[in-house]
């Protein structure tokens, strides 16, 4: 085991409905670390994000994860993220009858299990919200109901930024986002970099997200198995020529 991990995946081999997803993932991420998943649709990206995070509907079949040296491969979903481990979803859910402000708030005080500072949560929430472009009074709208694809993913971005976990996970974060809500989430996103004993896993298909993003280890998913690991250079290698070299790897 290596101490200096934050995340260590280890052969995990996950199932959907008894079909074989992943098929055997190696994987360790360092604090300050930001590590990004690339690859065709269908290789599996979404399913590691989630197995991270323990969504029951996937079924580990094989090896294990582990947060700093502990293994969480059989934690449920609340104790992972207690733990740390934070997945802003690529379709996040419209939660009728409380409030993003009141969301934060309940999910703040279940990961730390202390009394709230009120005083001090607002004050970080609305400069958090002034970094997204976000008007005040989204804090006291119904999660996620009416708001735009933009406006739910900076609302994702927002959570990640007042959780403040070891580990964030980013599916498809820029999925459907124009320019300028793009460079508005990467705002954000940069902000959480600069903590350095928290690191970052980004899945995406696109390179959207990443042009301002900085970043240390780039991996290609293809059915199922990391074929390839380089560096943010592979990000722009993508971007130019697509996955097709590393389909016959």
């Amino acid at each position: 085991m290596n101490n200096n991990s934050l995340l260590q995946i280890r052969n995990l081999k996950v199932n959907v409905e008894e079909k074989n997803i992943l098929k055997g993932i190696n994987l360790d991420i360092k604090p300050g670390e930001t590590h990004v998943i690339m690859g065709p649709n269908g290789a599996g990206k979404s399913t590691l994000g989630y197995s991270i995070m323990g969504n029951p509907r996937y079924e580990v079949v094989e090896g294990d994860i582990s947060l700093e040296g502990e293994d969480i491969t059989k934690d449920t979903t609340d104790k992972r993220a207690k733990k740390g481990i934070f997945l802003s979803f690529q379709n996040p859910l419209e939660v009728a009858g409380i409030s993003l402000g009141s969301f934060i708030k309940n999910a703040i005080h279940e990961k730390t299990q202390k009394p709230i500072k009120l005083f001090a949560m607002r004050k970080e929430l609305k400069k958090n919200m002034e970094l997204l472009n976000m008007e005040e009074n989204y804090a006291d709208r119904d999660l996620n109901v009416g708001f735009s694809g933009g406006e739910k993913k900076k609302a994702e971005i927002l959570q990640m930024l007042m959780l403040n976990p070891k580990l964030a996970i980013l599916d498809e974060t820029d999925s459907g986002l124009d320019i300028d809500a793009v460079r508005t989430v990467s705002n954000g996103i940069k902000e959480f970099q600069n903590k350095e004993d928290s690191a970052l896993l980004i899945i995406t298909h696109s390179t959207k997200i990443l042009e301002s993003l900085h970043v240390d280890y780039t991996h290609i998913l293809v059915d199922g198995k990391i074929v390839y690991t380089g560096d943010a250079s592979l990000v722009d290698e993508v971007n130019e020529n697509g996955f097709e070299r590393f389909l016959t790897a």
